[in-house]
């Protein structure tokens, strides 16, 4: 939040680093910051802006604009968008970071940095250096209740709790999905869990978990109901297989940091992921031991292995596997109870 009022400042006052970082999970807030600067910098002056995207991204280039001078402007501004310049080394632009023109604004939007690159520390020690988190539910409830707010309409917490099931944290299908309520619900003052229900997509990540819910709530129906859904989708069964691995990896990984100790927000910082999905994988853990979770990855890996070989059928292999996570959290799930 500190980062976001920080620019907000800037933008405000119209005072600006020479140089910005702008990076980090969070697309859509990055891609806001990246518009509402622009805006507010270079307005709709095309002469005197630049864009650059993509690892082919050359320095020369970038500096190659940051020198010309502005045509009947006080201002040039460049962005750089998903570069490769904070992951390899590049001397020569770090260098030139360091005495970047009065009239330059250079903006980086960045996914991914290293901290201990040389132009990440030309930035951070000339300019300003923003990461744009996963937001917390928490946030993510208010900022949903505001965008219908201004639309006059009131949410239900529960609505609110459905939408993010529905998507995960990613702010721009909330957004997407918020739009659609709005429309759907004219001429009512309230959006209701119902209505979220009947327009909301639900994204293939969070059919994931609800298919791994089943699996650990011996919910067979539901499990599969869910996988023909994906297919449905036109999602491919190896796509589903990838997930689901993705899935217990996340798991097993969250259900060691809480053995050491860890808060489930700590879990969430050191994974790299939205509290809200750590979460979901520490409520999910308590279903599987460690030992039940490495068993099923390497049933992945050998369905995955012979499918690739023309031995199975992917639709086949991954409802045998489906199928027999099933029988796997039933077992254990019974003898938690003391029933085995």
């Amino acid at each position: 939040m500190l980062a976001m009022k920080t620019l907000n400042e800037h933008i405000k006052k119209g005072e600006y680093q020479k140089v910005y970082l702008i990076y980090g999970e969070e697309e859509y807030l990055k891609n806001q910051y990246r518009d509402r600067m622009k805006a507010a910098i270079i307005g709709d002056d095309t002469i005197n802006y630049s864009y650059f995207e993509g690892d082919s991204t050359k320095a020369e280039d970038v500096i190659s604009m940051c020198e010309t001078m502005p045509f009947f402007s006080d201002r040039r501004l460049v962005i750089v968008s998903d570069s490769s310049f904070f992951k390899n080394a590049n001397d020569k632009l770090a260098d030139y970071i360091k005495k970047l023109p009065d009239y330059i604004v250079l903006i980086f939007v960045e996914k991914n940095v290293d901290k201990r690159n040389k132009v990440y520390k030309a930035v951070s020690s000339c300019g300003y250096v923003t990461e744009m988190k996963y937001q917390t539910p928490a946030m993510l409830k208010k900022w949903i209740a505001g965008m219908l707010s201004k639309e006059h309409y009131k949410v239900t917490e529960a609505a609110c709790d459905l939408i993010l099931e529905k998507t995960g944290a990613n702010m721009e299908l909330i957004r997407n999905e918020v739009n659609k309520l709005i429309s759907y619900c004219a001429g009512r003052d309230a959006v209701m869990p119902q209505d979220v229900e009947a327009v909301c997509s639900t994204q293939t990540t969070s059919r994931i978990f609800e298919m791994i819910e089943a699996v650990a709530g011996k919910n067979r129906d539901k499990a599969l109901s869910l996988y023909y859904d994906l297919l449905e989708l036109k999602e491919s069964p190896m796509l589903i297989l990838y997930l689901i691995v993705r899935q217990f990896n996340g798991i097993l990984q969250a259900k060691d940091y809480a053995a050491s100790g860890m808060s489930s927000r700590e879990v969430a910082s050191y994974m790299k992921i939205q509290p809200f999905i750590a979460g979901k994988y520490l409520a999910q853990s308590k279903y599987f031991t460690a030992d039940k979770i490495k068993e099923i990855l390497r049933e992945c890996a050998d369905v995955e292995e012979r499918i690739k070989q023309g031995r199975l059928q992917e639709k086949l292999g991954v409802e045998m596997i489906i199928i027999k996570y099933l029988f796997c959290a039933a077992a254990f799930r019974r003898t938690r109870n003391g029933r085995f």
